[in-house]
């Protein structure tokens, strides 16, 4: 696997990067160990400090961190200092209230005196992707430092400077080396942080297909995993919603990230009457999004992440329209040398299609009609996955009594995704398993040890 940085503002190849050798893989292994043995028996409050300081690293450096997401993957500079920003937040969020959490818990039992420890267990081995590449080593990072378990990970290939970024403001926040090392490895050689025992988790970001590839391996060594996968969110437009509002949010979800988010709404199922009117609405806005250089301020979309994921998404439209989807607006090429895909609407999209069942990851929107809450309810559900949603109506009360239904991890009523460190974030079916952030995510790759003491002395 070759680590690269290509702009794909241009496509322009600016740095190779070499691959973490054996012996360098042996080396991290005995550091991550080293930082765990050196923890694991250390109040987490004593570590508090170090990743508030982490967090102050990072907005003291946000511009600099932020321009090389933008240069690696194409994030617009507003979004990448929002992610910087985001991951500040997190490592706050965590130096505050882990300490408290990860206390001894007393439980009434009739066999004695008994508490939970909540102890660390050695090394946690993250495979992270591309499209948030700080956000998701944070929300890695972050819980296991307080915990006291090392973490090690391998970015995506075309993200090494970010990778390597974020390792460099751990160790500015005055992090220990091993509390957080970067693997530029190969995928054969996840098997060889996975099968060590001193690595106690597997995590991963990804796609279905990676997903599987590591939980059989987590399986295979029985070392606890966590996936977070796919999505194909639904977003639904239900009896009461203010489309003043709920178009807005729309155009905004579907294109965050030039479309390469797991949580943006990718379906829009909207009740009949309001139907044309969104689609309308959700046209214009498309209409007039300026694309471009994603460094430059007034431009609203930019490239996609690289030149072979703007094909494969041209090959899934392009499928799409096959099989019968129509093109309200978009699927022309851009004018601009780089990997940019211009925002596109399709509808008319029934079971048979491939685009039904499978993530358009990138800046097209497919909306669906429907003539009543149970018919939205029953297609939001009808795909393999279940990551997020959002369900827009005019009682946010109901709205919410609609998320309920919805089979996902996370669920809006009256809002979309909400990017937020206290949120526990993951989905279910094939979108993954675990929970991520917030106080659940804190407890994924702890050491739960019930000591009870003997009732007489």
């Amino acid at each position: 696997m070759a680590y690269q940085t290509i702009d794909p503002n241009t496509n322009t190849l600016e740095k190779t990067y070499s691959n973490t050798t054996p012996t360098q893989i042996s080396e991290m292994l005995a550091t991550g160990h080293a930082f765990y043995k050196q923890e694991r028996n250390v109040n987490p409050a004593t570590r508090a400090a170090t990743l508030h300081a982490v967090a102050a690293y990072l907005r003291n450096n946000a511009d600099e961190m932020a321009a090389i997401i933008t240069r690696e993957m194409g994030k617009r500079t507003e979004e990448a200092l929002f992610e910087v920003e985001l991951c500040a937040e997190i490592a706050d969020m965590y130096a505050d209230r882990a300490p408290a959490l990860l206390q001894p818990q007393p439980i009434n039992s009739t066999a004695g005196a008994v508490v939970i420890n909540h102890l660390a267990s050695g090394i946690v081995f993250g495979v992270e992707p591309w499209n948030f590449p700080y956000y998701q080593l944070m929300r890695v990072f972050a819980p296991n430092f307080m915990v006291g378990n090392a973490v090690i990970i391998k970015p995506s290939s075309n993200v090494p400077a970010s990778g390597l970024e974020f390792e460099k403001a751990v160790l500015g926040g005055g992090a220990d080396k091993g509390a957080f090392q970067i693997a530029l490895i190969g995928h054969a050689d996840s098997e060889t942080f996975i099968k060590d025992p001193r690595v106690a988790g597997v995590c991963l970001t990804g796609s279905e297909r990676a997903g599987s590839q590591v939980a059989a391996l987590a399986g295979k060594y029985l070392k606890k995993s966590l996936l977070e996968l796919g999505g194909m969110d639904a977003f639904l437009v239900l009896d009461g919603a203010d489309l003043d509002t709920v178009i807005p949010e729309a155009i905004k979800t579907r294109l965050m990230n030039c479309g390469q988010v797991c949580t943006s709404s990718k379906r829009f199922i909207v009740l009949d009457k309001y139907y044309d009117d969104f689609v309308a609405g959700l046209k214009k806005g498309f209409e007039n999004l300026k694309i471009g250089d994603p460094s430059d301020p007034t431009v609203n979309v930019g490239p996609m992440t690289s030149q072979k994921a703007k094909d494969k998404l041209q090959k899934q439209v392009d499928e799409a329209i096959a099989h019968g989807a129509k093109v309200v607006y978009g699927n022309t090429p851009v004018d601009l040398p780089g990997a940019f895909f211009q925002p596109t609407i399709l509808t008319d999209i029934d079971q048979d299609n491939p685009a039904y069942r499978t993530e358009l990851f990138g800046p097209v929107a497919c909306v669906y009609k429907v003539h009543s809450e149970d018919e939205a309810v029953e297609l939001a559900n009808d795909v393999p996955y279940g990551l997020g949603g959002a369900v827009f109506a005019g009682d946010t009360n109901h709205a919410a009594e609609v998320a309920a239904r919805i089979e996902t991890g996370m669920v809006g009523a009256n809002q979309s995704q909400n990017y937020n460190a206290e949120l526990p974030f993951g989905g279910v079916k094939n979108s993954g398993y675990g929970r991520e952030l917030g106080d659940l995510g804190l407890f994924t790759f702890v050491n739960e040890q019930t000591v009870t003491r003997a009732l007489r002395r």
